[in-house]
């Protein structure tokens, strides 16, 4: 992997900087993305991009193909939870349900986002003749989360994407895969109801949650040689989270 170039979005705090730096230890040339400012150090270059908006994306990938002269693995980690039940329905009535804006702003991030950063990256793999594409999806979006319509509804989407594109990129040397974490120890799972946390963990045979460098472990070995004849997987990271519902 040395002195292969790679983007890794959404690198500010957890899964994303783990695996910003699992790749420059590994001697890679690592772009780093996010929406927010980072002070976490991964080497390489930090760019401040919003993965929604094609121009952004656009012009980071610019900046490093002039850099770098291309780009070897994109990572697209960066992803935003905003759940809520479809309908609330409390003493025989509609208590609350999920908004428009709820619905909207995940789907952006977690869907669109992996379909304008994809799109803007591809090209220049396919002038390089090969590059591998990770996309992040989850558990959840392998059989469902309740309170989560739309964080599933992305999660879900990004693995038909990623079968789609391993069959239209293939003959161009292009490797797309996704990688489904379960439950991991980051500051976005965290955020979650306690009894949603500790429903996830007793239906995770290993009887833990993750850390960000396990899934970071699993986007370097699905981005290196050794898994060249490997492409359309959806690998799960979830200490058998998936085999325990």
């Amino acid at each position: 992997m040395k002195d292969r170039v790679v983007i890794v979005t959404g690198a500010a705090a957890g899964i994303g900087l783990a695996t910003a730096r699992r790749f420059a230890d590994d001697g890679c040339r690592v772009a780093s993305w996010d929406v927010k400012d980072s002070e976490a150090q991964t080497g390489g270059m930090f760019q401040k991009v919003d993965v929604t908006s094609a121009a952004s994306v656009e012009s980071a990938v610019a900046l490093v193909v002039a850099e770098w002269g291309g780009v070897d693995v994109l990572v697209n980690n960066a992803g935003i939870m905003r759940d809520g039940k479809l309908i609330k329905y409390k003493d025989g009535a509609i208590a609350g349900m999920m908004s428009d804006e709820q619905f909207d702003a995940v789907i952006s991030v977690n869907l669109k986002g992996v379909f304008t950063c994809t799109r803007a990256v591809v090209p220049h793999m396919i002038a390089g003749q090969g590059g591998v594409v990770l996309n992040a999806s989850s558990v959840v979006g392998l059989y469902g989360n309740f309170g989560q319509t739309n964080y599933v509804a992305t999660k879900a989407g990004v693995i038909g994407m990623t079968k789609v594109w391993a069959r239209e990129l293939g003959k161009f040397g292009i490797r797309v895969n996704a990688v489904a974490p379960g439950f991991i120890a980051t500051d976005m799972v965290r955020q979650m109801p306690e009894k949603i946390l500790a429903a996830g963990v007793a239906h995770t045979p290993l009887g833990r949650m993750g850390q960000p460098e396990d899934v970071a472990n699993a986007y370097a070995f699905l981005a290196s040689d050794q898994a060249s004849f490997i492409t359309g997987i959806v690998l799960s990271v979830d200490g058998g989270a998936v085999t325990g519902t």
